[in-house]
């Protein structure tokens, strides 16, 4: 199998997967006065370390949870119902993942105000835009680092300095960047980072919010775990692999950047040499070293991924949350491609177990499928 879907979920290191069977041995409650309770703590704690370390923050900042959708969630909520009288509006991207956009649309119809900044067809913030939104009633702008359709980076210290003239906070999703290029978190200066352990190796179910010194975020429910911020027993397991595999990401850094770009770069030659009309969306920015979004046209991208899946190539049409669904990717809607481009775009995203082998069988397989679906598509009624 060739799997070229690791920005929907990429698989758990050996690492982790050592440090997940060695938590899942110390069945203590990290809560706990005892012995075995003593146990499960010190290994949260030494989890939490590592966390800490590969960000560049501090261990009692960092919350936490089941994955960037809460994390998210926690930050967003947490603002807004923090924010005073009269600045409790939100910012978003428009090219934002479906987990801060959807709730963002649900806050606006409970009479929240939000407002959607534009990007250019590169997917770019529009810096200006960003500007003009941050109205004195703001509380909160989240703006994502790396986009996970087609990798593009955003500019976030600049927003997150425009934001707090303003008198705003900033809310980055470094979902797709952690472990894939270093990750500065102070540099970034955002007052709140999501990240999920699963995008770099960990297990599902496991993610992490920090949060800048001085930010108070109330618990969205009674529990005293995480310093009183998320309620609930901690997820020791899913933790202490979190941790081995992001430490092993970061230490494998900056060299498994480059294979992975490397790679990248020779499997989007070797589509577009032999489908020239092919288009690689973001194109011109900055992009995460393992990401290509690339439009076939004439092409039908679900149909795409089902032929391509009986060929052995797992990719995706955009985020794996939205799987399924007849609505055109609203990042490549915002950058300006039509429904029928982006319903005949595909993601393939690369990651820490992907070969040479695999791009070979990628660029050997696809474009017939590409000229057979087109074949297929001309011929229907």
């Amino acid at each position: 199998m060739t799997y070229l879907d690791h920005n929907a979920i990429t698989p758990v290191r050996p690492e982790a997967e050592a440090a997940i069977l060695r938590a899942l041995s110390t069945f203590g409650n990290p809560s706990s006065v005892h012995a075995a309770g003593r146990d499960a703590r010190d290994l949260l704690d030494e989890a939490r370390s590592r966390v800490a370390d590969a960000l560049r923050v501090s261990p009692r900042d960092l919350v936490f949870t089941s994955g960037a959708t809460e994390s998210t969630a926690l930050a967003i909520r947490g603002v807004l119902a923090k924010a005073p009288e009269g600045r409790g509006a939100l910012v978003v991207t428009a090219v934002e993942h479906p987990c801060v956009l959807e709730l963002a649309h649900e806050l606006a119809r409970q009479g929240t105000p939000v407002r959607v900044v534009p990007v250019d067809r590169r997917g770019v913030l529009d810096r200006e835009a960003f500007h003009r939104a941050l109205g004195p009633d703001v509380a909160l702008a989240c703006c994502m680092l790396a986009n996970n359709e087609t990798g593009v980076f955003q500019p976030v210290p600049d927003l997150a300095d425009l934001a707090h003239a303003a008198g705003a906070l900033l809310l980055c999703d470094a979902v797709q960047a952690a472990g894939k290029v270093a990750l500065d978190v102070p540099a970034l200066r955002a007052d709140l980072v999501a990240l999920t352990a699963q995008k770099f190796g960990g297990a599902r179910g496991t993610g992490a919010l920090w949060i800048s010194p001085g930010v108070n975020l109330p618990p969205v429910a009674g529990g005293h775990q995480e310093r009183g911020r998320r309620a609930g027993t901690e997820n020791l397991p899913g933790i202490v692999g979190m941790g081995a595999a992001l430490d092993a990401a970061v230490g494998g850094l900056p060299g498994e950047a480059g294979r992975q770009s490397a790679l990248r770069d020779r499997l989007e030659a070797g589509l577009v040499a032999a489908l020239p009309d092919a288009r690689v969306n973001g194109a011109g920015a900055e992009r995460l070293p393992n990401t290509l979004s690339i439009t076939f046209p004439g092409a039908d991208g679900e149909a795409l991924l089902m032929a391509l899946d009986l060929e052995g190539i797992c990719a995706s049409a955009g985020a794996a949350c939205n799987s399924g669904s007849t609505t055109p990717s609203h990042v490549l809607s915002a950058m300006g491609l039509t429904p029928d481009e982006a319903r005949a775009t595909l993601r393939l995203s690369l990651g820490w177990s992907s070969t040479e082998g695999d791009v070979d069988h990628a660029i050997r397989v696809m474009p017939g499928v590409v000229r057979r679906m087109r074949e297929a598509l001309a011929a229907s009624p």
